[in-house]
């Protein structure tokens, strides 16, 4: 029968691992001294896949460079094809927010897949006379080059993700815009009624601002793919053979399928995050973008009855627990609250970058974490967005009809014609006795029925104005 522990030591002393886990000694000291978010860094399974690339792809330059012996190579890179293929996540028990740049994260990487290893080669966990986790695992590496490596890598595959939702979101605002391509209502401009408009043309400016953060975040992706992969301690490639760099990012890019690329300074990427405040700049202005989004689809769907109306939005549950029938806009609203995280997430990465010393930042754990839930929400926030809201808008035809055959705001039309002075009377007088403008315009001489006819056609409105030659 198994035993149910093994003992394991580092330089601090022995300690009683389970014989179940494929951590070790590093992983367990890790576990109890950072009891914080109670979250482990299996939450970020493309981390510990992003760790299953580095350490296969270091291996590889190791056995090419003759660092490694060969069949050792060939164990760790097939527990590493396990990360990769997502089994054995649950064995990354360290916290998600710990001290050491890394380190606890690297280390619990090691030892997985150096007691992974020993199983493939026939042994028992803990044998590490045999397949050490820092001695073969870790050859030519350290965390201070592995992990932030790793960590981009992870947020790589996020913002694919990411993307991916996203233009799925602009999509079916695309969608709405041709259905409601034809119809006409009245635009606001701070809260108040503006000029004629289509509620496609609304629709379209959602999609637009998707499509445009698209376009950054693709450019904010471009900067990660630069790795210091190879640079060891503080980028002097210590401990390292020559050539291990360029070879490591090589085995990497095509490990990985992601287009990783070596910095062209090594020593500068390492204690450099400005990619991390970059792409944090860029989820925020999309979470920002988008949660002012949610707030004009909450506007323009209040009510039923005593707020702007302009559209219908899927009811999705029962919004009160006390009055009957009341539906509230509850989709956008988690949008909102993914975005206001979002833009606190972009503060922590501010802080965490600026506060790096020398040669190395320390608070990368909370960077990578932080940017991992920008990510991973806002993902969620977009699908849920179109599949459980958008997709099932209506447009409130009626009163948006009756609403642009009431409004003062045509008068904006008549500017060119009569000038501001007079469309301002007929405007004035309108509010004041409740007629329409085309009546008013009449009765006070202005402009004839015919003129008013050919002037006021909502439909000319809501483009820019075409003269006769």
């Amino acid at each position: 029968m198994p035993t149910p522990f093994r003992v394991e030591h580092d330089f601090l002393g022995e300690k009683q691992i389970p014989g179940h886990a494929y951590w070790g000694v590093h992983t367990a000291r890790a576990v109890e001294n950072f009891p914080i978010s109670g979250t482990a860094i299996s939450a970020m399974p493309d981390l510990i896949r992003a760790f299953g690339f580095v350490k296969k792809a270091a291996a590889r330059a190791n056995v090419d460079l003759d660092a490694l012996d060969p069949k050792l190579a060939q164990a760790i890179m097939a527990a590493c094809d396990q990360l990769v293929a997502g089994e054995h996540h649950g064995e990354f028990v360290v916290d998600v927010i710990q001290g050491g740049a890394g380190t606890s994260t690297n280390m619990n990487a090691n030892e997985v897949i150096a007691n992974l290893a020993l199983e493939q080669l026939g042994f028992e966990k803990g044998r590490y006379d045999l397949l050490h986790p820092n001695d073969h695992v870790n050859a030519s590496q350290s965390t201070n080059d592995v992990y932030p490596t790793a960590v981009r890598l992870a947020l790589w595959l996020g913002i694919d993700g990411l993307l991916e939702s996203m233009a799925i979101l602009r999509r079916g605002f695309e969608a709405k815009a041709d259905e409601f391509k034809a119809v006409l209502k009245i635009g606001r401009t701070q809260l108040q009624d503006a000029v004629p408009m289509t509620l496609g043309q609304e629709f379209s400016t959602y999609a637009v601002m998707i499509e445009e953060d698209e376009a950054r975040l693709r450019e904010a992706r471009a900067l990660i793919q630069e790795v210091n992969l190879g640079a060891t301690a503080i980028g002097t490639g210590i401990n390292a053979p020559y050539g291990y760099a360029d070879l490591a990012c090589k085995f990497l890019a095509e490990e990985s399928g992601i287009p990783v690329v070596k910095a062209k300074n090594l020593v500068e990427a390492t204690q450099d995050t400005g990619a991390f405040v970059q792409l944090s700049g860029v989820l925020k202005r999309v979470a920002t973008k988008l949660s002012k989004t949610c707030n004009d689809l909450r506007l323009l769907s209040s009510g039923p009855q005593a707020g702007f109306g302009d559209i219908k939005l899927p009811p999705r549950q029962a919004g009160s627990s006390i009055m009957p029938g009341k539906v509230n806009p509850v989709i956008p609203e988690v949008m909102n609250q993914v975005a206001f995280e979002v833009i606190g997430n972009d503060i922590t990465v501010t802080m965490a970058s600026e506060a790096g010393q020398l040669q190395l930042n320390a608070f990368e754990p909370i960077m990578g974490w932080s940017l991992f839930k920008s990510i991973t929400h806002l993902s969620s926030a977009c699908r849920t967005l179109q599949t459980n809201c958008v997709a099932g808008i209506e447009a409130n035809h009626a009163l948006l009809a009756r609403r642009v055959r009431e409004s003062v705001t045509l008068v904006t039309a008549l500017n060119p014609i009569i000038g501001y002075e007079k469309a301002a009377l007929i405007a004035k007088t309108a509010i004041a006795t409740g007629a329409p403008i085309d009546e008013v315009a009449q009765s006070l001489g202005i402009l004839t029925r015919e003129q008013i006819d050919a002037l006021l056609v909502p439909e000319k409105l809501t483009e820019p104005l075409r003269r006769e030659s």
